[in-house]
């Protein structure tokens, strides 16, 4: 007897599925259709298009609906379909998506004679949807950031400062340059609750963890709040769908995919949520003191949090967990791409650049780099300027060993907000196959790093969910840690332990780091006689050493 749960994502740049057979412990089916191959007639680059200029980025939601039918054609002709049980799903967080009135009557009336993009065509005030790449808010950031009472005001109502890719500040720039297609707009859906309610055949709900997304949600009661609707857009409740719980069953579904697709009517649907909380999930953080750093294009510090904490500096967010308790994530623009920046100057692979930082030592020298070679988010950074501190741009050793040290200092320093320190962080993305890279984020945290190896963790968050409601709903509760068993799995060999000779040097070089940071951007003290401390107090050779 199998009991089948899928997960769904619905990502930037694809639609993904994976589907587990709970008894057997197993992923027995993965697929997903890629925007740009699949569906090449929207004409999109890596899932969006540029508007305007750069900084105005958006999707099309017909072709997420179009890659819903197109997956499933996939899906049926590999498994068995009427056995699945429940569905959730993941959505890339903040986009939004603006509907008319029609499109509840649509949902409700679906014929499976037609593709659903025709039968949904005539459901939108606006064709395409900021996604979480568009950074053109920042009027309306401030505006709302004014009205909710500054900085520290905003993030102990919302949970995080207001920013240009959350959805309140998109939702008021649409209703302040589009005032007549606002007002026709019956519904404002999360790219989670849009797909939803695709699937539920009526508006869906949107869950705590995506709606803390989008400086909407008052973070401690997980209620919309006045305050900040009022501050965004008139009349903004009444357009919104409810909040649930993340672990909420919101129906069964709907009759069109029954007929069309043989899925058992009795099919639950489960809220779906974002990328980020599924992914909390598809890596295993359902525990306090577990935390994880994500190495990709950008990179990702997030972990599961027990307790609220907020970063009233506002560089850090705070989303609903889908334990029902928090999450912290805290995102860079300069991940891979500033670290490729320095491979690249010097004509390395990735191997050198390995070598190079297993034979350079901790602390290089009291050289620090802020690595700023695009805008950045935290901290906020909105002209990419690159500084460097007792070295220059042709110093390969202390360029290479700079950027990734000085990429984990400041993670580690801002991420002190946190109270609930973790006692392991587990690495995923691209990067995390380079252990020389871990093992400085190892020392640096004084925390054991553990490898990672999945894809698809925000699918198989979502799938997992879908289980873990499923049986709660029969009565047949289980743990967490009962869910995730087998289902995710560390490569414990592949565990690096952190230097605890280190501690005290990256104790004082976070400290350093700030000063250099606060110098640069907040116009604080120069911090070379504190550099130049540092190198007298680790380094044996100070006036060698200040020669290189």
């Amino acid at each position: 007897m199998s009991d089948f749960f899928l997960g769904l994502d619905c990502s930037t740049q694809s639609l993904s599925a994976v589907l587990i057979d709970f008894n057997s412990r197993k992923i027995i089916y993965r697929n997903s259709v890629n925007y740009d191959k699949e569906l090449p007639h929207y004409n999109t680059q890596n899932g969006i298009v540029i508007l305007e200029n750069e900084r105005v980025i958006h999707s099309f939601p017909l072709m997420w609906v179009e890659a819903l039918e197109l997956l499933f054609e996939k899906i049926q002709n590999n498994v068995p379909i009427k056995e699945i049980k429940a569905i959730s799903g993941s959505g890339q967080q903040h986009g939004t998506v603006y509907l008319n009135k029609k499109f509840e009557e649509n949902l409700q009336k679906l014929n499976i004679d037609e593709p659903l993009i025709k039968q949904f065509n005539n459901s939108f005030t606006r064709r395409t949807s900021p996604i979480w790449m568009d950074s053109s808010t920042f009027k309306q950031c401030q505006e709302i950031r004014k009205a909710l009472g500054g900085l520290e005001s905003t993030v102990k109502i919302t949970g995080s400062n207001t920013f240009e890719r959350f959805s309140g500040p998109q939702i008021r720039k649409f209703f302040q340059e589009n005032p007549k297609d606002y007002k026709k707009t019956s519904i404002i859906h999360l790219v989670s609750s849009f797909m939803a309610s695709v699937l539920l055949g009526k508006n869906a709900p949107i869950d705590h963890g995506d709606g803390a997304g989008m400086n909407l949600m008052n973070i401690k009661i997980k209620e919309w709040d006045n305050n900040a609707l009022e501050a965004t857009a008139p009349n903004l409740k009444n357009k919104l769908p409810p909040l649930v719980n993340s672990y909420d069953i919101i129906g069964k579904i709907s009759p069109f995919y029954v007929k069309k697709y043989n899925f058992n009517p009795e099919t639950l649907l489960i809220a779906w949520s974002g990328d980020n909380p599924n992914s909390l999930i598809g890596v295993g953080l359902i525990e306090k003191g577990k935390a994880a750093i994500s190495l990709g294009t950008s990179d990702t510090y997030f972990a599961y949090l027990k307790n609220l904490y907020l970063d009233i500096k506002g560089g850090g967010h705070v989303f609903g967990a889908p334990t029902g308790d928090y999450m912290s994530i805290i995102c860079y623009k300069n991940g891979s791409l500033a670290r490729e920046k320095i491979k690249e100057h010097f004509s390395l692979n990735w191997d050198d650049f390995s070598q190079i930082l297993s034979k350079s030592p901790p602390g290089n020298y009291g050289k620090i780099m802020l690595p700023y070679f695009f805008p950045e988010i935290v901290p906020l950074v909105l002209k990419p300027k690159v500084y460097r501190f007792g070295f220059d741009e042709n110093d390969l050793i202390g360029n290479v060993r700079a950027i990734i040290e000085c990429q984990f200092l400041s993670m580690k320093l801002h991420s002190e907000w946190i109270d609930e320190k973790p006692k392991v962080i587990h690495a995923t993305g691209g990067a995390s196959a380079n252990e020389e890279i871990l093992q400085i984020a190892a020392n640096i945290f004084n925390t054991n790093v553990k490898k990672f190896e999945i894809t698809d963790s925000a699918a198989l968050g979502a799938a997992l969910r879908s289980a873990k409601s499923y049986y709660d709903s029969i009565n047949n509760k289980k743990t967490w840690n009962e869910i995730l068993k087998n289902f995710v799995n560390l490569q414990e060999s592949s565990v690096i332990q952190a230097d605890s000779k280190y501690r005290k040097l990256y104790d004082d070089m976070v400290k350093l780091y700030k000063k250099c940071e606060d110098f640069i951007l907040r116009n604080s003290k120069n911090p070379e006689k504190c550099r130049k401390e540092f190198i007298k107090k680790y380094f044996f050779k100070p006036s060698r050493i200040l020669k290189q």
